[in-house]
């Protein structure tokens, strides 16, 4: 990183479709799209996200495999990224994901740190994603659950105990 530059967090995310694009049993997905990507963008520590003419979630061959959708975007934080991802009405579209799309082999997301003002590629996103899954979470592509800092140590969420204490 660049001195005196503060990182962000880059993530992509991607998933295969159940059905073609214009079927009916994708409408509520897609009608929300709209909805969810303007309340990133008002979300505390949105930054950026990958757009193309076409929308947000563009369907592409990216993985070599079946089209998939994407979402490439930049967050301040981990903490704003996930707040987003969980807390949200994002959060809702989340947990009702089987309705849509299809397993896919995991990771289906990955995260790494950015200098404050880049952007990443849609190229760049996918060859993250292709090294996590070939090597694990690393500072170069993490996951959700194992992640690491700008610096490149591993980031351990502290755990809160039965009473309210730091975890062991």
């Amino acid at each position: 990183m660049a001195e005196g530059a503060s990182p962000q967090l880059a993530q992509i995310n991607v998933a295969r479709p159940l059905h073609p694009a214009h079927d009916p049993r994708l409408d509520e997905f897609t009608g929300a799209i709209a909805r969810i990507t303007a309340l990133a963008k008002r979300s505390p520590g949105f930054v950026w996200q990958y757009e193309t003419a076409d929308g947000h979630f563009p369907t592409s061959d990216l993985l070599g495999d079946p089209p998939v959708i994407f979402n490439l975007s930049v967050w301040a934080t981990y903490q704003d990224l996930h707040d987003f991802t969980y807390r949200s009405r994002h959060g809702h579209y989340l947990r009702r994901r089987a309705q849509w799309f299809a397993p896919l082999a995991p990771p289906a997301t990955a995260l790494w740190w950015v200098p404050e003002g880049r952007r990443p590629t849609v190229e760049e996103a996918v060859a993250r994603l292709g090294h996590l899954r070939r090597h694990g979470p690393t500072p170069h592509a993490f996951t959700v659950r194992r992640r690491y800092t700008a610096d490149g140590r591993p980031d351990v969420p502290q755990e809160i105990g039965r009473a309210g204490a730091p975890g062991r």
